[in-house]
């Protein structure tokens, strides 16, 4: 990738993948406020690309130990799955400013590369039906395009069944 993504308001999502030299295509749309879509539904509207195909991060407390969650924006996160799959018993979702203080990104715009920490994650399985998934650059309006394997490689995560209808 460029080192033009480097250069004036790159996110730390976007400066992990260059610095793992890993491929990926950035997005950026104009997020309104005012919508009344979700932010996940709203970027694959923006982007014109199927729900299912772009990835929200969601943060849940997993036997109390802050976690990370990734599902299709079309779906929900199945608690007690996201438990099983990273070996735990029970699951709760975490409080927005938690999400925010632990990962350095603002709702809506939780990028699941380049957190501040490393939280252990869970990918819902369906990431690997697709050659390109979406999820957020690091802020709102800004959203990443990645191989599948690139978004597990770049998260150290995990996949399992963790998503469920809404």
């Amino acid at each position: 990738m460029s080192r033009k993504h480097a250069a004036g308001g790159a996110t730390p999502a976007v400066h992990a993948l260059i610095e793992s030299r890993i491929p990926h295509t950035l997005h950026p749309y104009d997020h309104d406020p005012a919508s009344d879509l979700s932010y996940g539904l709203e970027a694959a509207a923006e982007l014109g690309v199927e729900p299912d195909q772009v990835f929200k991060t969601l943060c849940a407390y997993v036997d109390g130990r802050l976690s990370v969650g990734i599902v299709p924006v079309s779906g929900m996160l199945d608690l007690k799955a996201l438990a099983h799959a990273l070996g735990g018993k029970k699951a709760e979702m975490a409080p927005p400013a938690d999400a925010e203080r632990a990962t350095g990104y603002v709702v809506g715009g939780i990028s699941p590369i380049g957190q501040r920490k490393a939280l252990p994650t869970a990918i819902d399985e369906t990431v690997e039906l697709w050659d390109t998934v979406y999820v957020s650059g690091g802020r709102r309006g800004l959203d990443i395009g990645l191989a599948p394997a690139d978004l597990i490689a770049a998260t150290g995560g995990v996949t399992a069944p963790i998503a469920k209808e809404s």
